[in-house]
């Protein structure tokens, strides 16, 4: 069916541009708009009928997800907007805003269904179910759980979570229907009103769900770290090139699905001219963007690869910081000369989880070059990884 909606609706599916994944979430976004109002009229029709306050509370919260799909829609849709002067990387967390929204529809249905529970709890309701009515909520079931798949599908394909969150939201509305089912089988065969009870532990998962969905959102949003896979892919491209020796402080920024910038400084031999520096940092960068859809920007680094000083110094220095802790790591290596004692000038990359402070690894490694016999100057500028 999925394949189907977007044979039909969306030209060109396979292709990833950015057009087609606009046009994947507005036809996602018509989908659930059009299934939730079918089966906020179907629930709304059995909850008039049997007298049911869950089931009222569980079309309510397929009309709410109508007003999510809506926020899908126009999430979509400012985030297609192009760069402008007041925002040159273009609109894409207005997918990121849509799906914390959503996300906020699951809060608000888990505070909702909790509270009615928690009434059904203190004052029972008799509810008489119907045949009928018991074949229109497993009929809905069957609906929310292809939507939860449906989601799923296109959320995974477009890498949206925007979409990964209406799935999410589609599986909490199976288990809440199915909890009204459950409670009216258990009224019907065992004269047990149960209902209040297997509301309130749903309510408890969906609110697991919505705080997890909160969470990821956000994190997006202020900057998380890249994917280990991303990092380790930019990393074996750029090294691929032969005339690249190491790399070093790579920062990734995410402007939203498909919206990916980095930048890291590339160490290459100082004796190759600026003119074939340039060529071979150009090669990489346009590499990285049609391999990786990242936009690269490059700094080159320098290094004096055949000086014995500097290749002594660096593996003497090397030693050192592994001594301390295997987790550290230099680059950016050079000796200066000067009138008074030569200085050793490095970055240092500090892992966050490292708890010394940075004088005391400074002095660390000045003591062992002192030991070693090694007279030299250390200037170290030290960065969290």
């Amino acid at each position: 069916m999925t394949k189907l909606l977007l044979k039909l609706f969306v030209k060109d599916y396979k292709n990833p541009a950015e057009s087609t994944r606009a046009s994947v979430g507005a036809m996602a976004g018509a989908v659930g708009i059009v299934c939730n109002l079918l089966l906020f009229a179907a629930k709304l029709a059995v909850g008039i009928a049997v007298g049911s306050v869950a089931v009222f509370a569980d079309s309510a919260n397929n009309f709410s997800d109508s007003a999510a799909s809506v926020i899908t829609l126009f999430g979509f849709r400012m985030a297609r907007r192009p760069a402008d002067k007041d925002h040159p990387f273009g609109h894409a967390r207005y997918e990121y805003l849509s799906g914390l929204a959503i996300a906020a529809f699951v809060l608000v249905l888990g505070v909702e269904l909790g509270t009615s529970s928690v009434k059904k709890i203190i004052n029972p309701v008799e509810t008489e179910f119907s045949a009928l009515s018991f074949l229109v909520l497993f009929l809905a079931v069957c609906l929310k759980l292809w939507m939860f798949f449906f989601f799923r599908g296109l959320g995974k394909r477009i890498n949206s979570d925007t979409l990964k969150a209406t799935a999410t939201d589609s599986r909490n509305d199976v288990l809440v229907t199915l909890a009204v089912l459950a409670g009216g089988c258990i009224q019907h065969f065992f004269e047990v009103n149960a209902d209040g009870y297997i509301g309130l532990a749903v309510c408890l998962f969906i609110l697991y769900s919505g705080v997890r969905l909160v969470g990821h959102t956000i994190s997006s949003l202020l900057g998380k770290q890249a994917s280990n896979e991303l990092i380790e892919n930019i990393g074996n491209l750029v090294l691929s090139h032969q005339d690249v020796i190491g790399i070093h402080d790579l920062l990734v920024h995410d402007y939203g699905p498909d919206k990916c910038y980095a930048s890291l400084h590339a160490e290459l031999s100082c004796e190759i001219d600026a003119l074939t520096c340039h060529d071979i940092i150009d090669r990489i960068e346009r590499d990285a963007f049609e391999k990786l859809n990242v936009h690269m920007v490059i700094h080159p680094d320098p290094v004096t690869v055949n000086d014995k000083e500097w290749q002594e110094m660096r593996a003497v220095v090397e030693k050192l910081v592994k001594e301390i802790d295997a987790n550290l790591a230099i680059h950016d290596f050079r000796v200066v000369k000067s009138d008074y004692l030569p200085r050793l000038v490095f970055d240092m990359d500090v892992p966050y989880s490292m708890h010394r402070r940075n004088d005391e690894l400074q002095k660390e490694i000045d003591k062992g070059l002192a030991d070693m016999g090694k007279n030299y100057i250390t200037v170290i500028k030290f960065d969290g990884k």
